[in-house]
């Protein structure tokens, strides 16, 4: 079971140190890219973006390119008073959100997502308080919320530092560069590659992102 966990620069460095240790490949990406910075510094960020902002940004994002999801947030936002409030997206049609560029299915889920927060029935406000697998257990049965959408929220939003997004198309291809391997990697085969790095895994995770970009 993963309980909720803060980051710090010294975290960071002994994961770093533990992760070469597993397997000293990694050591030239950690190298080029730094230290992971996940959750590093998530006081401030949480007093800017709440967790509710931050899991319909991402159900707004999904299969969108960075500037097409920036242009439709928004655009929701402004509907929303500035600001992605469930007390306020609760109260929008799906006329007005298909008017910001949501799809059907990001309208009904964004909307599912701002009622269930404002009825209570998801504790929005204390889900930092939740192991990792509550919070999987709260978000998962909601319309058009998945497996990764609620991974990036424990990494990013979080800063949770033993996920291990194998669903995540970066994290495969960045593996992959990192081993040199000539033949793609099947998601049920990372994961159990992955398990001799907990609790360490986000870490892994980000340093699989940046190798594509520093190797």
């Amino acid at each position: 079971m993963s309980a909720p966990h803060s980051n710090s620069l010294r975290d960071s460095q002994k994961a770093a140190r533990e992760i070469i240790l597993i397997n000293p490949k990694f050591e030239v990406v950690i190298q080029r890219a730094g230290f992971c910075t996940l959750g590093i510094n998530k006081g401030k960020r949480r007093a800017r973006e709440s967790n509710f902002a931050a899991l319909a940004s991402s159900i707004l994002s999904q299969q969108l390119s960075t500037k097409a999801a920036a242009t439709i947030i928004d655009r929701v936002e402004e509907l929303s008073g500035g600001v992605l409030q469930a007390n306020k997206i609760a109260e929008l049609n799906l006329r007005q959100l298909r008017s910001a560029g949501c799809s059907n299915a990001k309208a009904r889920s964004i909307t599912e997502l701002a009622r269930a927060t404002v009825n209570r029935d998801l504790p929005m406000s204390s889900l930092h308080r939740l192991t990792d697998e509550e919070i999987m257990g709260h978000l998962l049965p909601l319309f058009g919320i998945g497996r990764w959408t609620v991974e990036m929220f424990l990494m990013f939003q979080l800063g949770r530092h033993d996920i291990w997004p194998v669903g995540d198309l970066g994290v495969r291809r960045g593996w992959e560069k990192i081993h040199r391997m000539r033949t793609e990697i099947e998601p049920y085969t990372l994961e159990k590659l992955g398990a001799k790095y907990s609790p360490y895994r986000s870490h892994v995770a980000w340093y699989c992102w940046r190798a594509l970009e520093v190797l």
